[in-house]
């Protein structure tokens, strides 16, 4: 049985972005984070299975932190799992 899934955006400014996703990491039921630039341009997918949340999440928010840095504003799309 396919698993159902919604997806919202969230327009962010750079410097919130990482706290954003922890934020959303921290609510669950989240399959993918989706990190895009201000043109729509994809700058990072990152799967969210269980195995990836906890300490192997750890260097994708240090990257996450890092494409922060360079933007002044961003779109996080996250899947989640109904």
């Amino acid at each position: 049985m396919p698993e159902n899934f919604r997806t919202e955006e969230f327009k962010v400014e750079g410097e919130k972005i990482l706290g954003k996703i922890k934020e959303l990491i921290h609510e669950g039921n989240i399959r993918k984070v989706i990190i895009k630039d201000k043109d729509g341009k994809t700058l990072m997918e990152i799967p969210m299975t269980f195995s990836v949340v906890g300490v192997l999440i750890a260097p994708q928010l240090a990257a996450i932190g890092a494409i922060a840095a360079l933007l002044t504003e961003a779109t996080i799309v996250v899947e989640k799992a109904e």
